[in-house]
């Protein structure tokens, strides 16, 4: 197996010492606005967007191998990183086509790979939402999308970094008992997919098989149970088996507590893998502290509870494999 070298260099520009990717995420756009328009009793500026982004940037990353940013509002934050961290951007738009059922994603209109290379990407992210027991139509439409961008990534040999967040098509509840039970076979049938080489998937950015407020005994646990812990973590292990590229996991809006819980039963499962793009885990409690006092006590926050939100992330990938061995290889330098 050999890497070309974009590709090659762009998977090192984002992964620790250790060939552990350790990111950061702060892409998130109609959410977050939302979310801080809450708090603050009025509208989020574009400045202000750019600002929360800008203190999460700065005072998180020099804790991250890298950090994932949009190009809407992300741009001035990508540029106060540190400089240790390596940069990943989105490139599609936020949430999903409204207009037609399935979720279908669209693209952000004025930006391409090339554009966004030429921001400073290391690597390029997409987020799809998806799910095998959708409709037919509404997934090959999907997996034809897909296709489309892992070649634009091939052509201008960059890394691509594919997220997918499950779903109920049938409209339930997603965080639910229910959809609880499904989850495990969502997630390793969506990585069977796109595990194949046809997409051209450098990093598959998972969820957790499992949701944790339902695995008896859990810390998180709230029940009522939907695995034993002995079953939870045969998910994780059965979908890490699917897989023939490196993955990593995203926090998908939990705590920070529940989060590391989640690596911590991923690791004694013993499932390979190899990092995490973790957001929100590490900083939406900070939300209410910007929206009320401001950017200057957002940051205090940051430089405390963030630090620490972090670093407890940090230490739950300690076991985590470095993207590389998933090539049979004992370096990144051995793919040249």
């Amino acid at each position: 197996m050999k890497m070309t070298p974009g590709k090659l260099a762009g998977m090192k520009a984002v992964s620790n010492a250790r060939g552990v990717i350790a990111a950061a995420a702060m892409d998130q756009r109609g959410s977050l606005k939302k979310a801080l328009a809450s708090e603050k009793g009025g509208e989020i500026s574009d400045a202000m967007m750019e600002e929360f982004k800008t203190a999460v940037t700065e005072v998180l990353t020099p804790h991250a191998s890298a950090i994932l940013l949009d190009p809407q509002w992300g741009l001035p934050a990508a540029k106060r990183r540190a400089s240790t961290a390596g940069l990943l951007l989105a490139y599609e738009e936020s949430g999903y086509d409204n207009t037609r059922p399935g979720r279908r994603p669209d693209l952000l209109p004025t930006w391409s790979v090339r554009r966004l290379m030429e921001a400073g990407a290391s690597c390029i992210k997409i987020l799809l939402y998806y799910t095998p027991f959708e409709d037919a139509a509404v997934n090959e439409e999907k997996h034809a999308w897909v296709e489309r961008i892992g070649d634009e990534c091939r052509a201008n040999d960059v890394p691509f970094f594919l997220e997918f967040v499950g779903y109920d098509p049938a409209g339930g509840d997603e965080k639910g008992a229910e959809f609880a039970k499904q989850k495990p076979e969502v997630v390793k049938q969506s990585m069977a997919e796109f595990t194949k080489e046809r997409y051209g998937v450098d990093v598959m950015k998972v969820e957790v098989p499992v949701n944790m407020k339902y695995v008896e005994g859990a810390r998180s646990f709230v029940g009522p149970a939907a695995y034993t812990r002995d079953q939870a973590k045969q998910c994780f292990l059965d979908a890490a088996a699917v897989s023939t590229k490196p993955f990593i996991y995203l926090s998908a809006g939990v705590s920070n507590a529940e989060f590391t819980e989640s690596l911590e039963l991923a690791a004694e499962s013993g499932a390979t893998f190899s990092g995490v793009l973790c957001g929100r885990a590490t900083w939406k409690d900070g939300i209410p502290v910007y929206g009320k006092q401001g950017d200057a006590a957002f940051r205090a926050w940051l430089s405390d509870q963030g630090v620490v939100n972090i670093n407890n992330v940090n230490k739950g990938i300690e076991p985590a494999t470095p993207w590389y061995a998933c090539y049979g290889v004992g370096s990144a330098d051995a793919l040249a």
